[in-house]
């Protein structure tokens, strides 16, 4: 569309739906040559591609190391290429539900479900730690624990399912390993979930920790998987909770807060500024609609170019301006010199 052709390497986890997804591409008329569909050896594909002397740019969506390294990679080549390449990446994300205490507590419990727990949290967007007054606490506690119970985890082709296993073993013992330092600290009491079985498929309870501590490993790493962390503050500490909040994590990819309160909706809104770069009112930070909501992050999430909008289409111009005058200058001189 932008006037480029593309390589495309697909993660080895998500190798087979990016492989059919390039049958339909190909079904739908895009011709060959266009978008050039290479899985293998990250490291094989990747240092072929950095050190072409035609690298225009790269768009990357995966993990903060991955893309530091692309970038050094980047950096390292700069004299062999034709122009510089561009460097656009959405990474990580450690994504807040911040709930002020004139919020709906049933739909507080709603989005921290659905937010957290959908596609088994393995996504950049999911909801991963909350931040709940005190006031409210005792009755979100009680929604989120009956809605919790409501989860149905099984086949994914069973549409009533809402729940599965993680993608594969590497991720199955990352997540395990977050779940039993909260079981571990005696700043933390797990709430629901926490069991995992990997005798068939990957499973992990979808998990609800609740920690005294709002800096809490759990609170500021990226979990990437079905693992939500609930902080309990004082009513009286909004401000203060709303600036925690901000400085907790080096991500700034999604965020939402819960208020009927405008004024302090706007005091959120401005306080969260950087802390997400979508920012969801009322509602879970996941699930940005392509096209609707250009996504993307920026401090550790990425370069916040937008994709899923016009945004990120024009980061992949090369614009040219082009300047002609029907009465060229006869004197090199202005009127100010004569």
């Amino acid at each position: 569309m932008m006037g480029n052709t593309t390589v495309w390497k697909p993660a080895t986890t998500s190798l087979l739906s990016n492989y059919y997804l390039m049958k339909i591409y190909k079904e739908a008329g895009v011709p060959d040559g266009v978008v050039n569909f290479v899985p293998g050896s990250c490291s094989l594909i990747g240092n072929t591609v950095l050190a072409h002397k035609d690298l225009a740019g790269i768009h990357f969506t995966g993990s903060n190391n991955t893309f530091n390294t692309l970038w050094k990679g980047v950096a390292d080549n700069l004299t062999n290429y034709k122009s510089y390449p561009k460097l656009v990446g959405e990474t990580g994300g450690k994504d807040f539900i911040f709930v002020h205490n004139s919020a709906v507590p049933r739909e507080v419990a709603t989005a921290i479900i659905a937010g957290a727990f959908e596609y088994q949290g393995q996504k950049c967007s999911a909801a991963s730690r909350g931040y709940i007054p005190k006031s409210l606490w005792p009755e979100i506690k009680k929604e989120i624990l009956e809605l919790h119970s409501e989860i149905k985890t099984g086949d994914p082709a069973d549409a009533s399912n809402f729940f599965n296993a993680v993608i594969n073993e590497s991720s199955y013992g990352n997540i395990m390993k977050y779940v039993k330092a909260a079981e571990e600290s005696k700043d933390s009491e797990i709430i629901a979930g926490r069991k995992g079985n990997k005798s068939k498929g990957y499973f992990i309870e979808p998990t609800i920790i609740v920690t005294k501590d709002p800096n809490f490993i759990t609170m500021q790493e990226e979990i990437f998987g079905p693992v939500i962390t609930l902080y309990i503050y004082e009513d009286d500490k909004w401000i203060e909770t709303l600036e925690l909040c901000d400085k907790t994590s080096p991500y700034g990819l999604t965020g939402a807060v819960f208020s009927n309160d405008k004024y302090a909706m706007v005091q959120a809104c401005r306080i969260l500024r950087y802390a997400a770069g979508n920012f969801y009112i009322n509602d879970k930070p996941t699930g940005a609609m392509v096209g609707l909501q250009p996504f993307g992050g920026a401090r550790g999430s990425g370069t916040n170019d937008k994709a899923g909008g016009q945004i990120n289409l024009l980061r992949w111009t090369s614009p040219r301006t082009v300047k002609e005058s029907f009465m060229p200058p006869t004197d090199f001189k202005y009127d100010y010199m004569k």
